[in-house]
């Protein structure tokens, strides 16, 4: 039985984009300097890297126009849906993982917001069940965020 979204009606997910990139001296920058260039904010960024390529996370504030101006321009990239919990000191953090490991969702990676709308931080998370942690986030009085709460 799937687990029932707390969401309000019409509030869509974050959307992460995972872009596989060379790993080599000025790629990130290349990418930042192009999206900003189409009037596209980064929200969030992370990356990963290894011997010959990197993966560069971005969290932007409007997703379908940079998975656009991304499929135009030839990237290689994956989308995937992330849920970001909004924090504002340590002790949200560790409020959100214990909130997750109670309830034994795994997490796959994390990483913090750049910036957002309103001045509160955000903490990107990658789990593997994302519709069971917002609920379980929500009911622990951890506030999920949604497109609309990370747009400008």
């Amino acid at each position: 039985m799937a687990a029932k979204t707390l969401r309000k009606p019409g509030e869509e997910s974050v959307h992460q984009f995972s872009v596989f990139a060379d790993n080599k001296v000025g790629r990130l920058n290349d990418i930042i300097m192009m999206l900003a260039a189409q009037d596209i904010h980064i929200m969030a960024v992370c990356t990963v890297d290894t011997t010959d390529d990197s993966i560069i996370r971005l969290i932007v504030d409007y997703w379908e126009q940079a998975r656009d101006f991304l499929r135009e321009k030839g990237f290689t990239f994956t989308m995937n849906e992330v849920v970001v919990a909004e924090i504002a000191t340590e002790q949200d953090i560790k409020k959100v993982t214990c909130a997750l490991v109670q309830a034994e969702i795994n997490i796959h990676y994390i990483y913090p917001m750049l910036t957002r709308p309103g001045g509160k931080s955000g903490l990107v998370l990658r789990l593997e069940d994302n519709e069971l942690a917002a609920d379980i986030l929500t009911q622990s009085g951890i506030r999920v965020l949604s497109k609309d709460d990370i747009a400008r």
